[in-house]
């Protein structure tokens, strides 16, 4: 969670820099750079034109995208745009940059432990050890208030939890259908196989880790009620009663439940629960969610464990937004998917050195988050102390609603002193 010292606006300049210095990129080799967010600070200027300062420097100011929005569902959206741009005549052969990052903070009540807050930047361009899987993306949109932000005054959302559960499971389903149709199609999946079969990994938005758990057990069913003849004595054994289960009315059907995730236990712990690393420490992160996810199940296996896997994520949004995808590990046990994976390894290391806080003191956190959202003038009040190196955080917005901003420095230098990098404004 994020004190009053940090925002959108820091976690991205974070992630950004970072990303940029461990792959020794310049900002010019960047041409396209596009942020999907849910936490907005502001209703006109986006956080994709404050990350734009850290391209002064190079001169490079001609970087198309803007803040794409839209509930958990923007970071998605955003990388699909970057993957169109590329496959589009305006490609100029530049990377694109695709960042998603949200602080996810509820009113006091049960669902405020589920919060969390986090960034991903993930740099899109040719021969990547990541390959999306074309012709085969499916969609699912439909107009519903099942999660909102309707306060402009508040970081508080309007949750209807019954509803958002039911959302999220009905565009589950109808993503399923689309997607497996377009994989038979294009031969990613055979006519006889099904969709677990066919994929190495399940990675999933993740509001709560429990509803992942109930997500890869829809995927179960859904493969159970499209196979022509189930085995009974093996995969499906005990799910006899269930053949003639309509998918509309069983949303909160809980001995149905109960029989598909013990039926699916064993393949939810192989190709699922290893992407579940990131949602368990920190939290539902929002935008990042399902590419926390994705960072994780990569940090379950050796590069060599890992080469020609195929990944299919589902990104859910609500109001509501949602899709199905999917990506493929190259073959290749090569210097960029170890880059990758060198880039991500620091993670469990990050994450137990964390500083641990009472929940009274995080409350008092989000009491001070509350009391100041949008206030102006003001001078944030939290430490720094627990930022690690490289991280940006704000330190005044002025009168006129103008942030700015400082970097925790990198380095020491031999007197023991920090090394400073200046600031953004």
């Amino acid at each position: 969670f994020c004190s009053d010292r940090e925002d959108i606006n820091s976690l991205c300049l974070t992630v950004v820099q970072k990303l940029i210095e461990k792959n020794d990129l310049s900002y010019n080799d960047i041409g396209r750079l596009e942020v999907g967010t849910e936490t907005i600070i502001d209703k006109s200027k986006s956080t994709k034109t404050v990350l734009m300062q850290l391209f002064e420097s190079s001169g490079n100011y001609s970087v198309e995208g803007i803040d794409t929005t839209n509930a958990c569902f923007g970071g998605t959206s955003a990388l699909f745009n970057a993957v169109n741009w590329i496959e589009s005549s305006s490609w100029d052969g530049r990377y694109a940059l695709v960042v998603a990052g949200d602080i996810a903070v509820y009113a006091t009540g049960n669902a405020r432990c589920t919060g969390g807050a986090g960034a991903v930047a993930m740099l899109i361009g040719s021969e990547a050890p990541l390959v999306f899987d074309r012709g085969v993306r499916s969609i699912y949109m439909q107009h519903a208030y099942d999660f909102y932000k309707p306060n402009m005054d508040s970081e508080y959302p309007v949750v209807d939890g019954k509803l958002s559960v039911k959302c999220y499971l009905h565009a589950l389903d109808k993503c399923y259908q689309a997607y497996t149709e377009k994989a038979t199609q294009t031969g990613i999946k055979g006519k006889e196989d099904n969709l677990i079969n066919s994929s190495d990994a399940f990675v999933f938005h993740s509001p709560y880790c429990k509803l992942v758990q109930k997500s890869f057990a829809r995927i179960f069913l859904n493969d159970f009620l499209q196979e022509p003849s189930p085995d009974f004595s093996g995969r499906y054994a005990g799910l006899e009663s269930l053949r003639n289960l309509k998918l509309e009315e069983s949303y909160f059907d809980r001995d149905a439940e109960k029989a598909l995730m013990a039926a699916s236990n064993s393949l939810f712990t192989l190709k699922t629960k290893p992407s579940l690393l990131l949602a368990n420490q920190v939290g539902n992160m929002y935008t990042p969610s399902v590419y926390g996810g994705l960072a994780s199940y990569l940090l379950s296996a050796s590069p060599s464990e890992l080469v020609g896997h195929r990944i299919v994520l589902f990104s859910y949004g609500s109001g509501l937004a949602s899709a199905m995808f999917s990506i493929k590990i190259t073959k290749d046990l090569g210097p960029k998917l170890n880059k990758l994976l060198e880039n991500l390894s620091n993670i469990s290391k990050n994450l137990q050195n964390r500083v641990k806080v009472s929940p009274e003191e995080f409350d008092k956190t989000m009491k001070l988050r509350e009391e100041t959202h949008n206030r102006a003038p003001y001078t944030p009040v939290g430490s720094t102390e627990g930022l690690f190196p490289g991280t940006w955080f704000l330190t005044e917005v002025d009168s006129m609603h103008r942030r700015k901003y400082d970097r925790v420095p990198l380095v020491q230098i031999p007197n023991g002193n920090l090394q400073q990098t200046g600031d953004v404004k």
